[in-house]
C-alpha cells in the first residue's frame, strides 16, 4: 500500500492527510533549492508523487523544481497570495501527493511573514539545510538554537550540505541533540550545485540537460542516506480545505485575446497569473520578441519580466517585432510591462558589457544595469484600476523617465516604492504583479469593461478616467 493509499483512509471532503516537509535554512545560499530538487527527483525516481511549492516571490527556483519533480510548482506567500490561496493549494496537492515539499526563502525567521510563520500556520515540520563548510560542532549549535527559537515551529532534523568527509559528518552528528537528528549529509561536490547568475539561478530552460545530471546525482546521494524513508515516516500533516469563493471570477475577459511575451528574454511568469486570465475567459497567445517579427492577433499585451539585458542586441535587431509593438501601442491596446518588460519599453538599454541598444521607445527613458546593487521587496501597485500586490527584484535602473502616475506601496516602509508609469494604454513598472490578489483590477488592466469588485467597488461605479481612455 502506498503512502497516498494509506492516507486516503483519513480523507474527508474537507480534510486530507499527507506527509509534508518544509525545507528551510539559516540564511540564503545554503543550498535549499539544490537539496529540494534532489529530494523531489529522488522520490520521483521511486515512483512517488511529490508536489513542491516555493515560498515567496520567485520565478527561477520554481522552474528548476518543476523539472525535478515533473509537477507544477506554485508560490506560497501569506502576504502576496493570502492564507486562503495557500491553504487551497496545499489541500489540493495533498489529495494527490505521497509527499509535499515546501522550499523556504532566505533564513527561516527572516521577513514578515517568514518561512517559519508559514510552516507554523499549516503545521509543517521543518528540515534545516545548512552549508557546513568550515564548521563542525558549531553547525550543531546553530541548528539547536534555531530549533529552540520558537515553540510553535518543529525542527525535524538537519541536512548537512557541502559535508567534507565521513569524519566531518561524525563531528556534526555527535554534537546534535537527540531531538534534532542528522537526516543526511550531502557531499561537497560542484556537480550537485545549481548554476547561478545575477538575479538567481540560471533559467531551467537554458540548461535542461545539465540540470538532469545534477538532479540525478543529488537524488543518488540522498537515497544513499535513506532520506526518503525518513521523510515518509514523519507523521502526516492534516490539510483542511479553504473556504471556496462564493463564485469563480466572472468571465470579464471573455472574447478577449491576451498576447503574452514568452522566451529567454521574458519568462518571469507565475502560472497562477496565466490560470486566472484563462478562468476569466481570456484566450492566451504566446509570442517571442526574440524570434518572431509579428504579433498574434490580440486585444491586449503582457510583457513580463525576464532577462532582456542578456538579449538586448537581438531585441534591438528585431525591427519587425519592434514595429509591431509600436503599432499596438499607437492603436491603444492595453499593455502591461513588468520589470524587464519596462526596460524593453524604454528608448535604450545598456547591458552588463556597457553596450547600449535601442529598445521600443514607448516610454522616454534609458535602462542600464548597475552591477550587484539592486532593489527587492514586497509592494502593492496602486493602480487606477485597483490595488494589486506583488514584488520588485531587479539590478537595473531607469533614468529620464516621465512623471509616474503612482508608486508602489511598500509592505513595511513608508517611503514610496517602485514608480508606475502610464502612456496611452501602456502600464509599466518594475513591479511584478500577482494577479489572483485582485482579479477585478487585473481584468480592467487588460481591457475588460464594466467590471465590478464587490469588496471594494460598487457594481454601478464607472471605471476611472484613465481606464475609460483605454477601454473606449
Amino acid at each position: 500500500m502506498s503512502v497516498k493509499e494509506a492516507n486516503a483512509r483519513h480523507e474527508t471532503p474537507e480534510r486530507v492527510s499527507c506527509p509534508a516537509v518544509f525545507v528551510a535554512a539559516p540564511a540564503s545560499g545554503q543550498g535549499k533549492t539544490t537539496v529540494t530538487a534532489a529530494l523531489a527527483r529522488m522520490l520521483r525516481r521511486q515512483g512517488r508523487v511529490v508536489r513542491v511549492f516555493k515560498t515567496g516571490p520567485d520565478y527561477l527556483d520554481p522552474r528548476v523544481l518543476e523539472q525535478a519533480s515533473g509537477r507544477p510548482v506554485d508560490p506560497l506567500d501569506l502576504w502576496m497570495a493570502g492564507e486562503a490561496y495557500c491553504r487551497r493549494r496545499l489541500f489540493e496537492a495533498a489529495r494527490e501527493a505521497d509527499l509535499i515539499l515546501v522550499e523556504g526563502a532566505m533564513g527561516l525567521f527572516d521577513g514578515t511573514p517568514s518561512s517559519a510563520d508559514l510552516a507554523a500556520l499549516f503545521g509543517l515540520p521543518m528540515v534545516i539545510v545548512m552549508d557546513v563548510k568550515g564548521m563542525a560542532q558549531t553547525a550543531a549549535a546553530l541548528v539547536t538554537g534555531l530549533a529552540g527559537f520558537r515553540d510553535d515551529v518543529r525542527i525535524a532534523g538537519l541536512i548537512a550540505n557541502a559535508c567534507g568527509s565521513a569524519r566531518h559528518r561524525e563531528l556534526i552528528e555527535g554534537a546534535l541533540p537527540a531531538s534534532v537528528p542528522l537526516l543526511a549529509a550531502v557531499p561537497r561536490d560542484p556537480a550537485l550545485a545549481l548554476p547561478e547568475r545575477h538575479l538567481g539561478l540560471v533559467q531551467a530552460e537554458e540548461i535542461r540537460e545539465d540540470l538532469e545530471a545534477r538532479f540525478d546525482a543529488g537524488a543518488e546521494a540522498l537515497a544513499a542516506e535513506g532520506l526518503a524513508e525518513a521523510l515518509l515516516a514523519l507523521p502526516p500533516v492534516a490539510f483542511e480545505a479553504a473556504p471556496v469563493e462564493a463564485t469563480a471570477p466572472p468571465a470579464w475577459l471573455a472574447g478577449r485575446t491576451v498576447a503574452v511575451a514568452h522566451d529567454a528574454a521574458f519568462s518571469f511568469v507565475y502560472q497562477a497569473n496565466l490560470d486566472l486570465l484563462a478562468r476569466m475567459g481570456a484566450t492566451l497567445r504566446f509570442f517571442s520578441p526574440l524570434a518572431e517579427t509579428r504579433l498574434p492577433a490580440c486585444d491586449a499585451l503582457w510583457l513580463p519580466g525576464g532577462y532582456p539585458e542578456l538579449h538586448a542586441e537581438r531585441l534591438a535587431a528585431n525591427a519587425g517585432m519592434r514595429d509591431a509593438l509600436r503599432r499596438a501601442f499607437e492603436d491603444e491596446l492595453p499593455i502591461l510591462a513588468e520589470c524587464g518588460g519596462l526596460l524593453y519599453c524604454l528608448e535604450t538599454l545598456t547591458d552588463q558589457a556597457g553596450e547600449t541598444h535601442a529598445m521600443l521607445g514607448l516610454l522616454p527613458g534609458a535602462g542600464a544595469m548597475r552591477g550587484r546593487r539592486g532593489c527587492q521587496g514586497m509592494q502593492t501597485a496602486e493602480l487606477p484600476e485597483g490595488p494589486v500586490r506583488g514584488h520588485a527584484h531587479h539590478r537595473s535602473q531607469a533614468s529620464g523617465t516621465p512623471e509616474p502616475i503612482a508608486f508602489g506601496r511598500r509592505q513595511r516602509h513608508p517611503a514610496p516604492g517602485e514608480a508606475i508609469y502610464r502612456a496611452r494604454c501602456l502600464t509599466a513598472s518594475y513591479l511584478h504583479l500577482f494577479f489572483p490578489d485582485n482579479p477585478a483590477a487585473v481584468a480592467r488592466l487588460f481591457g475588460a469593461a464594466a467590471v465590478a469588485d464587490a469588496s471594494s467597488f460598487s457594481p454601478d461605479a464607472p471605471p476611472s478616467d484613465l481606464t475609460k481612455e483605454c477601454h473606449a
